[in-house]
This record gives C-alpha cells, sequence and structure tokens, in this order.
C-alpha cells in the first residue's frame, strides 16, 4: 500500500516518520479508482477501520480491492519491517496479511481498539512502529548498505563485493530482509530512480541512461515486466488521477 512508486490518487498525503527512514501516509475514502501500487521493495503497517494489516513486498503491481474507507500506513524503509513483524519478509512476499494472523490474536485487539479509539489513526500507528521498533532487534547494517548501494545503481556483484559477503550468503540475508534476493531489489529500486525521472518530465531515452538501463528497450521491458504497464500508460495515469 505505499505511495512510493505509485500513482497518485484522491485524498492522499505523507509526511516524514519519527521512525528513521519510514513515512507515514493516509488516504481517505473516495469513489475514485484506488491507486495502483508499484514494487517499491518496501513493506506497510496498515490500518483500515478497525483492521491492522501488513503489506509484503511486491515484486509486481497490486490493485487495492473493497468498497472506500479511510486508511493509515507506516512504510517502512527496505529491509527494516521483518525485525518489527518477527517474520521473514519471504514469507509476505507479494500479500496483505491481517496482524493477527502474525501477532498474539489478544495484542492484536488492544492495538487495533487503540487506533480505532485516536482522533489521529495515523499518529497512533506511527507510535505502534515506534513502540515495536525500539524493542526489537537493529536492522543488519549491512544489508542498509545494501540498499543505498543499490539505490545508487552499484552493481549487485560489486557491491557484495564491497560489503565482503559472498553470492549465496547475501541472497540468504536478503530473501529474509527484503522477500527476495539483490538482483530483483536492484530492479525494483532502479524501476523507482527510472518513474522519478520520468514524472518530472525527462525523455525515455534519458531516463534509460540515468537510472542504469542498457537502452530504452530495456526501460520499456522492465517497466512492463514490473508493473503490468508500458511506462507512458503509467504516466498518462499519473496525470489522469492528477
Amino acid at each position: 500500500m505505499a505511495v512510493e512508486g505509485a500513482s497518485p490518487s484522491p485524498g492522499y498525503a505523507e509526511r516524514a516518520s519519527r521512525l528513521t527512514g519510514a513515512v507515514v501516509w493516509t488516504r481517505a475514502p473516495s469513489d475514485a479508482t484506488g491507486p495502483l501500487v508499484l514494487p517499491d521493495g518496501c513493506m506497510d503497517l496498515l490500518w483500515t477501520e478497525g483492521t491492522l494489516l501488513v503489506a509484503g513486498p511486491d515484486t509486481r503491481a497490486f490493485r487495492p480491492g473493497g468498497s472506500p474507507a479511510r486508511w493509515a500506513g507506516v512504510r517502512f524503509r527496505p529491509g527494516t519491517a521483518p525485525a518489527f513483524l518477527g517474520v521473514p519478509a519471504y514469507e509476505l512476499r507479494d500479500r496483505r496479511v491481517e496482524l493477527a494472523d502474525l501477532w498474539p490474536a489478544a495484542e492484536v485487539r488492544r492495538l487495533t481498539a487503540q487506533v480505532d479509539a485516536a482522533a489521529d489513526p495515523a499518529r497512533a500507528l506511527e507510535e505502534i512502529a515506534l513502540d515495536g521498533t525500539a524493542r526489537s532487534a537493529a536492522p543488519d547494517p549491512l544489508l542498509g548498505a545494501l540498499v543505498e548501494a543499490l539505490e545508487a545503481g552499484h552493481p549487485v556483484a560489486a557491491t557484495a563485493d564491497a560489503l565482503g559477503l559472498g553470492t549465496r550468503r547475501l541472497h540468504r540475508r536478503s530473501l529474509a530482509a527484503f522477500g527476495y534476493g539483490p538482483k530483483t531489489l536492484a530492479r525494483v529500486l532502479r524501476l523507482q530512480r527510472a518513474l522519478a525521472l520520468a514524472r518530472s518530465g525527462v525523455p525515455f531515452a534519458e531516463t534509460a541512461a540515468r537510472a542504469g538501463f542498457a537502452d530504452q528497450a530495456h526501460l520499456s521491458r522492465d517497466v512492463r515486466r514490473l508493473t503490468g504497464m508500458p511506462l507512458g500508460a503509467l504516466l498518462a495515469r499519473d496525470e489522469a488521477d492528477r
């Protein structure tokens, strides 16, 4: 449900969280079509009118369903949510599950009632994330460095060597932290770089070069594979939603 990489949607707002690297967002009820959620490497803690959920890491575009409702979310920086949840990311890949499926039901009922009763559900949800993270193991700093390197467009193999991690070890730790291997994470983060450039008006050929694609055709193929839509159609959708 993260908006990072999602098409703009009516009633959506976000702000930086007090939780390092995270974003707090809200979406008001709307009769408009829900946002197309694109892969971004993140996981979200979600609340919607009496239910707490978790959005796992996506490898493909996701279309939320259901009737109009209020939503609030905390979008965790890639690799940081599993320690908070106590569940490896690969178990939640391409899934939306109720928090009660992961945590004790009584605890989830208490937390749900707390958010339901709050004047600002998003802030209450953020407090849950802050409290839980403070009591959890710290995220692996090596994987944080991996995210920073891949966000900057550095190759996976060179980054693994720089971090002193072998291929198999890096893949195993990436599955637990991100839900997929480092090559998939690199593709997802490259997609986000490309979307940011294209949405700012950079021509597609230049977008491909600056984001790290071999050429514009490579950009087009990867965007379609990860989002299910051509890049031009995604941008047109953005414009229509605005």
